[in-house]
């Protein structure tokens, strides 16, 4: 979702604070450090406390650097593969905290050993489909797509959870980590045979 609206959001909402940070000769890399670690401490001390609506505002605030970091190395001119790499390492270590920290809600304040253990799942499915691309690309395959990308399974249990917590509707939350773990699970399934049909294509396996 949020790649669907990129220039929308990198042109007239972040496009102010993009030239601040150059203004002050900020490296793109330490916005998307910062922006990590932003993210992480918003999911791993607000959620485990049940403080879920002061956790997704507060890992609100830091998402957006995913989209700030790339827009400041395209108009320095120094998109790197160090950057990318950097880039896509971070995002993996946020989206673990993301749904780490809703293990440790449901462990504790949450209560429910059924929805840690589906946390645990969409963590686990969220990993090995960003490690099915980067393998299938390291192979010079392709493995793009799926029903559930990165930024929807983002997008999609943080809006949830935070209207869960206005308006005391836990199942939403629920109800979201459900579809996520399906729709992780299938595009995992979709990618491992995407990668299976061009070796079998290309090698006759």
């Amino acid at each position: 979702m949020l790649e669907r609206f990129r220039h929308f959001w990198q042109d007239i909402v972040l496009g102010p604070v993009v030239r601040v940070l150059l203004r002050w000769r900020v490296s793109p890399d330490v916005v998307t450090l910062v922006g990590t670690l932003g993210v992480a401490v918003g999911a791993l001390v607000f959620f485990p406390q049940g403080m879920l609506l002061t956790g997704v505002l507060f890992i609100t605030a830091f998402v957006f650097s995913d989209l700030v970091d790339g827009a400041m190395a395209r108009q320095l001119g120094r998109s790197s593969r160090f950057g990318s790499f950097l880039d896509s390492t971070l995002d993996r270590i946020g989206d673990a905290a993301i749904f780490g920290g809703l293990v440790l809600y449901y462990a504790g304040p949450g209560d429910s050993y059924l929805y840690l253990c589906l946390a645990l799942w969409n963590l686990a499915t969220g990993a090995v489909t960003s490690y099915a691309r980067a393998k299938a690309e390291s192979l010079d395959l392709d493995a793009h797509g799926g029903i559930a990308e990165r930024a929807d399974r983002l997008v999609s249990i943080l809006v949830m959870t935070g209207l869960g917590a206005i308006f005391g509707l836990p199942i939403l939350m629920e109800l979201t980590l459900w579809v996520l773990a399906v729709a992780s699970t299938v595009t995992v399934v979709q990618r491992v045979l995407m990668v299976r049909r061009q070796v079998v294509a290309s090698e006759g396996v």
